[in-house]
C-alpha cells in the first residue's frame, strides 16, 4: 500500500502558455489550453463524464519542464460552446476533435492520458489512430459494457450506498425505476428547466458521492453546481442512452490494435463506477501495458495510492 506520506504529489498549479478556441465546423467551439514547456515530450489530457470538463488540477499530472501539453474542454462542457449541447455530439465527433488539436499542436505522436470517461475515450481514439499515440496512461478503465452500466446506475452499487441510491431515484416515480437512464433522460432533456435542473443535481450528486473510498462531503458537493451538473449529466446521460457509439465490448475486442503502443492502467480495487474486472481483462489483453491496482483506493485520481502512480507514469514516460 502506498503511504501518503512517501506518495508522489501533483505537480505545482501553473497557468497556461497559450489558449484558444477550435471551430469544429458543426455547430461547436471547443476551449483548448497548452501548458508547460514548448517543444518537449507532447501529451494531451482527456477529461472524465463525459460532461466534467477539465480544471487547473487537470494541469499538475505533468512536470511541466519536461512536458507540453495540451488539455480541452470535450463538446458541451466547460468553456465548450454550446454548454449542455447534445447535437453533433458523439464519441467519434470526439475523435475526430482529438485529431484536429494533435494537428494544431503539430505534433505526430503524443501521449494520451485519460481517466474514467477519458480512459473510454483515450481508447476509442488510440483504437482509431494507433500511430499517432506514443503511450496511453489509462486511470478507473471504463469500457461502456452494458454490464457496466447496469451495474452503476441499476443494480450492483444501489447495494453499496443506499441511502444515496434513495436520493438517486427520488425525481423517478416507481413505475419508471426499472430502466433509471431512460427516466433520467426523459427528464434531462424536458422543456421544463426546473425539472431538467433537479434532474441534472440528482444525477451529479450520485457521482459525487460514490466515487471515493472514503466519504468527501468537498468533492461530492461540487457535483451540484447548477453550471457543471447541467453539463455532466446531460451529456453522460446522452452517451450511455446511446452505448457511446460503441458495439458492447468494442474496446476490449480491439484491445490487439494497442499492441505496439506503451502503456500504464491504473485502477482502485474498490471503484464503483468502473469495476475492476474490466481493467484486469484489459490488462489480459494488453500485456505490454503496465497493470497497477490499488488496494486501498475508489475511482478518484486524487486518492493517495492512484496518484502516486499516475505520477510516476507521467515522470517514467518523459525520459523515454
Amino acid at each position: 500500500m502506498i503511504q501518503q506520506s512517501t506518495a508522489r504529489k501533483l505537480y505545482p498549479l501553473i497557468g497556461p502558455y497559450e489558449t484558444g478556441m477550435l471551430d469544429t465546423g458543426d455547430g461547436h467551439r471547443i476551449y483548448y489550453e497548452r501548458v508547460g514547456t514548448p517543444g518537449t515530450k507532447p501529451a494531451v489530457f482527456l477529461h472524465g463524464g463525459p460532461g466534467a470538463g477539465i480544471s487547473p488540477t487537470s494541469r499538475r499530472y505533468f512536470d511541466p519542464s519536461r512536458y507540453d501539453v495540451l488539455l480541452f474542454d470535450q463538446r458541451g462542457c466547460g468553456r465548450s460552446t454550446p454548454h449542455a449541447s447534445l447535437e453533433n455530439n458523439t464519441t467519434w465527433h470526439l475523435v475526430a476533435d482529438i485529431e484536429k488539436l494533435r494537428d494544431l499542436a503539430e505534433v505526430e505522436k503524443w501521449l494520451v492520458f485519460g481517466g474514467s470517461w477519458g480512459s473510454t475515450l483515450a481508447l476509442a481514439y488510440a483504437q482509431t489512430h494507433p500511430a499517432h499515440v506514443s503511450e496511453l496512461i489509462l486511470r478507473g478503465v471504463y469500457t461502456v459494457t452494458k454490464a457496466e452500466m447496469r451495474w452503476y446506475y441499476q443494480f450492483g452499487v444501489s447495494e453499496m450506498f443506499p441511502e444515496q441510491w434513495e436520493r438517486f431515484q427520488t425525481p423517478i416515480p416507481e413505475n419508471e425505476r426499472d430502466d433509471m437512464i431512460a427516466a433520467y433522460r426523459k427528464r434531462l432533456t424536458s422543456d421544463d428547466a426546473v425539472a431538467q435542473l433537479t434532474a441534472a443535481k440528482a444525477w451529479s450528486l450520485w457521482e459525487g458521492e460514490t466515487i471515493t473510498l472514503e466519504p468527501d462531503p468537498a468533492l461530492a458537493s461540487s457535483f451540484v453546481d447548477p453550471h457543471f451538473a447541467l453539463a455532466f449529466a446531460r451529456l453522460e446521460n446522452h452517451y450511455f442512452t446511446h452505448d457511446c457509439w460503441l458495439t458492447d465490448g468494442q474496446l476490449l475486442a480491439n484491445a490487439d490494435r494497442l499492441s505496439g503502443i506503451p502503456g500504464t492502467i491504473v485502477h482502485g480495487r474498490y471503484d464503483m463506477p468502473c469495476p475492476v474486472k474490466n481493467a484486469f481483462l484489459l490488462h489480459r489483453a494488453w500485456p505490454k501495458a503496465a497493470f497497477h491496482l490499488i488496494e486501498a483506493a475508489g475511482h478518484a485520481s486524487t486518492e493517495p495510492g492512484i496518484l502516486d502512480r499516475l505520477i510516476e507514469a507521467t515522470d517514467g514516460y518523459c525520459l523515454t
